[in-house]
């Protein structure tokens, strides 16, 4: 397992503990996932994980993901149900990130950022490699937040979606649109985009007012169109296509 870990992505300067420890919780994901015949997942990965194994998780959770097994942070199932959704319609990876900082004084650009586990295929094979977590490094020590696949994703297409429950009402709800990665100079770490949106803003308000989490789906494609006909026509769910 150490072996294909290494293949993936590149380890420079990981400790060998470390990746050690991933391997062998690799192993016990697997098997639990074939055994039960689980072809997604969402894993609590902040910070549970680090505070008491001394890991990260990430790059698993890429591999997995790379394999059209899609794995979700914080245990954010209906986050892993929009990455299934997603791919579905693609038939490529899908990967979950925060709606983040806005880009500068343009108001339909912003970046998208997790610390972070997107699949192998949102990035350039000379810009990838595993790294550990400063965020969760600063409260938790650098050395138990090994495990972070990190690079950033170059322009092209862009989807993204957001499956939810309105608790209160008992019903699903979702939010879907297309835009694009865009190669503006940025500079932060982990997995990270900047993505340009028309009338973000806007999408943004509707996000925060219709209670939305800050959690979203993305996918290296223009599959908006597809999923809101899925969720509106077969489904019934509520459904809002920005910028349809």
């Amino acid at each position: 397992r150490i072996d294909r870990i290494m293949s993936y992505v590149k380890t420079d300067g990981v400790p060998s503990p470390s990746l050690l420890k991933m391997a062998k919780i690799g192993v016990i994901i697997d098997d639990w996932m074939q055994k039960l015949d689980i072809t997604a997942s969402a894993i609590q990965c902040w910070d549970s994980l680090q505070a008491n194994y001394g890991v990260n998780v990430c790059t698993l959770m890429s591999m997995m993901s790379e394999q059209l097994l899609p794995s979700a942070c914080e245990v954010d199932v209906t986050g892993v149900v929009s990455m299934y959704a997603l791919q579905l319609a693609s038939n490529t990876p899908s990967a979950l990130v925060d709606w983040n900082n806005n880009y500068a004084d343009d108001p339909n650009k912003c970046v998208l950022f997790h610390c972070g586990n997107w699949a192998k295929s949102f990035f350039p094979e000379d810009d990838f490699e595993m790294g550990y977590a400063p965020i969760l490094g600063s409260t938790l020590g650098d050395e138990n937040t090994y495990g972070i696949v990190q690079g950033r994703t170059p322009s092209g297409p862009f989807s993204y979606a957001r499956i939810t429950t309105d608790d209160r009402n008992g019903v699903m709800k979702a939010y879907v649109g297309d835009g694009m990665f865009v190669d503006d100079p940025m500079e932060t770490f982990g997995s990270r985009a900047l993505v340009e949106v028309p009338e973000l803003q806007g999408l943004l308000r509707y996000i925060v007012k219709n209670g939305f989490e800050h959690h979203a789906a993305m996918n290296a494609s223009h599959s908006a169109a597809i999923l809101a006909e899925a969720f509106e026509t077969y489904f019934g769910w509520e459904t809002y296509h920005h910028n349809a």
